[in-house]
């Protein structure tokens, strides 16, 4: 009886030790998704031994007190910054204090009357909603989302480049120029300025995760008289799958903390001039 009675009571004690609190399963299931940067509905269910439903509930929570970023079918990691080929919708909610910083003071830097290029992406996007106080541009652009976005009174002409769109990115990936009519030759086109938000940024140069994408990107850099890039910290020190040109490559990097060490010196040996959204 003794052994049987010690044995229900491990079993028992077992079960209340398993058995979490709402709040500390929230603690791990937070600490969790920090860990592996992107997780589904599904791996958390099995993770946690908790049902889909409770899943889904945890993650509503915990993306209301801002602690993850909820998705579809699951979360990804506040700290990931922007995930290569995560959907635009997603990359939406990523930092999104820092890139509205980078996208007004990249905005300064555009003349009025002049003619821009901006490429995809979501800091791209925040740099054209700050150009409202502008008047006369010229933009031209693979942002399939941008004409939406930027103000009406800012633009003289804008131009969407053609090619195949990228639903993940809502972006068109094809040739920098452009044919006044159907069967006529490609028209060469220069821009005063490109504006180009990258995926990743290290001593290496810049890169996206997609090839398309880089070719346009580079493209697009080789027709500008300056080029700005645009990159929150937290793509630095990274490379992704495509190199879309050395760091030689921009004028400018427009950023929300200054870089160290490597990239510091990297940037300072290509000549590249640093602004800090908000800073000197």
């Amino acid at each position: 009886f003794m052994e049987g009675c010690m044995t229900s009571r491990e079993t028992s004690g077992d079960r209340r030790k398993d058995r979490q609190l709402p709040a500390g399963r929230k603690a791990d299931l937070a600490a969790y998704v920090a860990a592996h940067g992107q997780v589904t509905v599904a791996e958390l269910s099995e993770e946690f031994s908790v049902s889909i439903d409770t899943v889904r509930r945890d993650l509503d929570r915990l993306n209301a007190e801002g602690r993850l970023i909820r998705t579809h079918g699951g979360a990804v990691s506040n700290d990931l910054g922007t995930p290569p080929d995560q959907g635009l919708g997603v990359r939406l909610h990523i930092r999104v204090a820092e890139k509205d910083q980078i996208g007004a003071e990249a905005a300064k830097l555009i003349a009025d009357g002049s003619v821009v290029f901006v490429n995809g992406g979501t800091t791209a996007l925040a740099f054209a909603r700050h150009l409202r106080d502008h008047h006369d541009l010229t933009i031209a652009t693979n942002n399939v989302v941008l004409p939406a976005e930027v103000s009406p009174s800012a633009i003289r002409e804008l131009f969407l480049f053609g090619g195949s769109v990228r639903t993940v990115t809502q972006a068109t990936t094809g040739p920098v120029s452009f044919r006044p009519t159907a069967d006529g030759p490609a028209m060469d086109v220069q821009a005063d300025t490109a504006v180009i938000g990258v995926g990743a940024i290290s001593a290496a140069g810049y890169s996206t995760s997609n090839l398309g994408d880089s070719a346009m990107m580079g493209e697009m850099m080789k027709h500008a008289n300056t080029v700005v890039v645009l990159a929150d910290s937290s793509k630095f020190n990274h490379r992704l799958f495509a190199r879309i040109d050395g760091l030689e490559a921009a004028d400018c990097l427009v950023t929300d903390a200054a870089p160290t060490g490597e990239l510091a010196e990297a940037l300072a040996t290509a000549g590249v001039e640093v602004i800090v959204a908000g800073g000197n």
